[in-house]
């Protein structure tokens, strides 16, 4: 009977955390689709004008961090980001394709989201020769509100396997 009894206590608990689950996995999906959406837009508005530094990080929070591979520290902020990016953009080269591959999106609690990809990209510079940008990145999102603000990325070099 003990037995029988903590079969059916057990199968009741996996039956209701299978059902959370399966409730969850929806807004999960739109939430992912949110945040995947968000980054493609940043990359299409740099294209577009790599110099509109405001319509690529209009989704940034102010307290935005960021690691990456030409700064030895973390940078702070979205304003210092913005002012490094505006530095960037008077480089005459200009990005002509952005994919997103490998992406995996986690939610916490419905209010964190972790967007982790490989980045595979490429840009022309002044005389036309078109080089490829590879990365391994993460971006941290938090809903602010009813707004989701991307708060910490992380971009990391993922050099071209040698041959």
């Amino acid at each position: 009977m003990k037995k029988l009894m903590l079969v059916l206590v057990v199968s009741a608990c996996c039956t209701a955390f299978a059902m959370n689950a399966s409730a969850q996995q929806p807004a999960d999906k739109a939430t992912a689709d949110a945040v995947i959406a968000m980054t493609k837009a940043q990359w299409a508005a740099g294209m577009k004008d790599p110099t509109n530094v405001a319509e690529q990080s209009k989704d940034m929070s102010d307290d935005y961090t960021e690691f990456n591979g030409d700064f030895a520290t973390r940078v702070d902020g979205k304003a210092m980001n913005s002012r490094l990016a505006e530095g960037v953009a008077k480089d005459s080269s200009k990005g002509t394709a952005a994919e997103m591959l490998n992406e995996k999106v986690q939610v916490y609690n419905g209010d964190v989201a972790i967007l982790t990809y490989n980045y595979a990209g490429t840009t022309i510079d002044k005389d036309g020769k078109t080089t490829p940008n590879r990365a391994k990145s993460t971006r941290v999102f938090v809903k602010k509100g009813d707004k989701w603000m991307l708060v910490h990325a992380n971009f990391g070099s993922d050099p071209a396997p040698k041959q």
